[in-house]
């Protein structure tokens, strides 16, 4: 999971129950700070990486589900911390949502933090 100008970064869960990696292919990632009920409580900053450039190295067992409002995203939460260091967004379909702090503390990123209006959902998706 390497490229040129790309950087490779691992995290996962508090109790490490869950790990994953991801391959982050922008030298400087946005990353987006939604307020909608559930990242709003949370804290959730979203590093949106594809499909193919996320691996769950462990805990797939360790994951539980939960899904609210419209049922599309896929919240996944480890079942013994609760933490949720990534998700299936409803966002963005063919890509993951990390959790810029779920990141192990050495990632080395700097990203642009952009504010997301995740209680206008319909009319932010619009400007994605």
């Amino acid at each position: 999971m390497s490229e040129a100008a790309s950087t490779v970064v691992t995290g996962g869960c508090h109790c490490d129950a869950v790990r994953f990696e991801a391959l982050v292919r922008e030298m400087r990632p946005e990353v987006l700070d939604c307020n909608c009920s559930i990242c709003a409580k949370t804290g959730f900053l979203h590093l949106i990486v594809a499909h193919d450039d996320f691996e769950l190295l462990s805990g797939r067992d360790a994951l539980t589900s939960y899904r609210f409002g419209s049922g599309t995203a896929e919240h996944l939460f480890c079942k013994h911390c609760g933490i949720k260091s990534f998700y299936q967004p409803r966002s963005h379909p063919d890509a993951w949502s990390v959790n810029l702090r779920a990141l192990d503390e050495e990632h080395g990123l700097e990203v642009d933090v952009e504010p997301f209006d995740g209680r206008d959902w319909e009319k932010a998706k619009a400007g994605l």
